[in-house]
């Protein structure tokens, strides 16, 4: 999900703001001993667009994601503040290491390799890879692309299972999300693999094109946090639990994806 270098801020409100360095030396501490990295703000790194979790609408962030981290920031008695930075700076650390965030929910798989730059959340949403492509392109599996043009999203899972399974098909790879599936829309690549949830979720407008392929990748996404950073991640999983205690994350599961959660 790495994007543009310029960095961008949304507040809680409807104002944008462009900045050009890290979020916040003027921290603050929030209820249950948490520290933030700008005071009165919890401030969550991510890369956009990645809809429907996380996506620019009306010069606001909005998604699911977004709704998650509302919740959260509610506990903590503070605002969000949404960041839109490049991803590998989240998935490394780096972004929390600079304080330039509190937290990133970016759609983000917990992998063994991010554990060891971050530390996750308890799992909140279950994922998987998938495959798509324009009806009629004769492409329904990985194998039918030898010899053609698969896109791939930088430093995703996708781009790991692409690499790994494709084999004959020539990889291209896209800074994001939105970059990857107009290659597709407009015939740069054949194809293109990522998670399944905003594959899904683009086909619902471009209905000259379809998932054609689901691959079990049993991933799970999780919410990150600087190394170390108990307090916060223990707030995160107690808003979650109790959101899928009272019926709450269904609400907005299905607000978002337009059905219930599967059991």
């Amino acid at each position: 999900m790495t994007r543009r270098p310029t960095l961008k801020v949304w507040a809680a409100v409807p104002a944008l703001a462009i900045v050009l360095a890290g979020c916040g030396s003027d921290g603050g501490e929030a209820a249950g001993g948490v520290e933030l990295v700008s005071d009165g703000k919890l401030t969550n790194c991510t890369g956009l667009p990645y809809k429907p979790f996380e996506y620019e609408e009306g010069g606001k962030v909005i998604g699911f994601d977004i709704d998650l981290v509302d919740l959260v920031a509610k506990e903590l008695g503070v605002e969000q503040e949404v960041v839109d930075t490049p991803f590998d700076g989240i998935q490394s650390g780096a972004d929390f290491n600079a304080g330039k965030c509190d937290i990133s929910s970016a759609g983000m798989t917990i992998t063994d390799a991010r554990k060891k730059n971050i530390d996750f959340s308890d799992p909140y949403f279950d994922a998987t890879q998938a495959l798509v492509t324009k009806k009629g392109s004769g492409v329904s599996d990985l194998p039918d692309l030898a010899g053609k043009r698969l896109g791939v999203q930088n430093s995703t899972t996708g781009f790991d299972y692409g690499n790994e399974h494709a084999t004959g098909a020539e990889i291209v790879n896209y800074e994001d999300l939105g970059l990857m599936l107009n290659a597709v829309e407009t015939g740069q690549v054949d194809a293109a693999i990522n998670d399944n949830g905003v594959l899904y979720d683009w086909v619902k407008d471009k209905t000259d094109f379809e998932v054609v392929k689901e691959f079990d990748t049993g991933e799970q996404y999780g919410m990150g946090v600087r190394k170390g950073n108990k307090e916060l991640a223990d707030t995160i999983n107690k808003v979650l639990a109790e959101v899928k205690s009272s019926g709450e994350y269904d609400r907005i599961y299905e607000k978002w994806f337009g059905t219930a959660p599967s059991e």
